[in-house]
């Protein structure tokens, strides 16, 4: 099965083995749009506006996407072959320096 990562940073899998993909070079997001809601002590409060998933490739066969959480749930319930990062691993820092494992939504 070919896996296929769709995020700006390399993906390591660290288990029995460390396995690394690489970004892809292709980035799937999902639009925002901030629309402006009103203001609190001077400052502005923002709404975030959810539009279409830009940047996902077509379903192909023996092929699965790894992908940020908001564009596996913008495309919940139409696509099976959308993955996500989980059981993440954290150095001393608090930085996510890879995962255990795989997720859907």
């Amino acid at each position: 099965m070919n896996m296929i990562n769709l995020t700006p940073h390399e993906i390591t899998f660290m288990g029995n083995e460390t396995i690394t993909i690489p970004t892809s070079g292709i980035v799937a997001r999902v639009a925002v749009k901030r629309e402006q809601v009103g203001t609190l002590n001077g400052l502005p409060i923002y709404r975030s506006v959810f539009g279409q998933v830009e940047n996902l490739p077509d379903p192909k066969a023996d092929t699965v996407y790894i992908a940020s959480a908001l564009v596996a749930q913008a495309v919940k319930g139409t696509r099976d072959d959308i993955y996500i990062v989980d059981d993440t691993v954290r150095d001393e820092n608090g930085r996510i320096i890879g995962c255990r494992a795989l997720g859907v939504i």
